[in-house]
């Protein structure tokens, strides 16, 4: 069944739709972006219009269409070890966090990151790689989460086109990838060992955080409160700041900024924030 281009009232309900559920503000340059990625959903049901299934969403009886409705609308490409500097700051203050804990009473306490907005998974495997690097055999931890089931899946799979990992330094690429033969030339598969480091989970930023998230002490937030609204953003920002040590980092992307919670956070670099002990 066709159905017709979507209206400006219906894309208005879906922005709405994307905010309750995300907490993301969605510009009306994103309208095509709407119709191109809900288009197969419209028609898989056989509806008439994107009315039809935004009722079909909201009707409480479709709750796994709702959520891949939420993997579809928030969905980003992402790539090994992007803005390649804060890594390099992950490798400094893995470093001295390890030096400062021998002889103390957290020397066999765990260096934990999170990665809260981890997408497919490059981010959490370029901050494993460098931690598996710098701290060998000392205990570390890193935690990756995001809103999308989906881009999850295809996390866990470790498996990617060898063109997202063209800023992978050689060395880590010899010892943490298996490179694709035969029918699967072109991509890489992140080692077993390294994937064994990375746990996944489902996380609505947006939300009251599990209780037994723990606390960590470098979080990556990057490229994805250009979505929120300075409302949200502060939320989000103030949550997980609950669930960063004192001393800790956090690291956002280039373009974003936090210079409205000062109170809380001392910059660094730009990009990248200290919470006070």
């Amino acid at each position: 069944m066709e159905h017709s281009a979507i209206s400006q009232g219906e894309f208005a309900r879906f922005q709405r739709f994307i905010f309750d559920m995300a907490g993301i503000t969605m510009s009306d340059s994103k309208k095509a972006l709407v119709s191109g990625r809900l288009a197969k959903r419209v028609q898989h049901f056989g509806l008439p219009s994107y009315d039809a299934y935004f009722k079909l969403l909201t009707d409480g009886a479709h709750k796994e269409e709702v959520q891949l409705a939420v993997d579809l609308l928030t969905t980003n490409e992402t790539y090994f070890f992007r803005e390649n500097r804060h890594f390099e700051l992950l490798r400094e203050f893995a470093i001295s966090s390890a030096e400062a804990a021998r002889g103390s009473l957290r020397a066999n306490a765990p260096f934990r990151v999170w990665s809260a907005a981890c997408s497919s998974g490059e981010e959490p495997y370029s901050i494993a790689m460098v931690l598996a690097d710098v701290l060998g055999g000392a205990p570390w931890e890193v935690t990756a989460s995001d809103i999308s089931t989906r881009v999850l899946e295809r996390a866990r799979a470790a498996h990617y086109p060898m063109e997202r990992a063209t800023h992978v330094p050689q060395d880590y690429l010899r010892r943490f990838c298996l490179k694709g033969i035969r029918d699967q030339q072109g991509t890489l598969l992140v080692d077993r060992a390294l994937r064994q480091r990375v746990s996944f989970r489902q996380v609505n930023l947006n939300t009251a955080l599990p209780g037994d998230l723990g606390t960590y002490d470098i979080v990556f937030l990057r490229n994805v409160m250009i979505y929120f609204n300075g409302d949200t953003k502060r939320q989000v920002v103030t949550r997980i700041l609950q669930r960063l040590k004192p001393g800790g980092h956090l690291f956002i992307g280039h373009s974003e900024s936090l210079q409205e919670m000062g109170d809380v956070l001392r910059p660094v670099i730009p990009s990248v924030y200290r919470k006070p002990e």
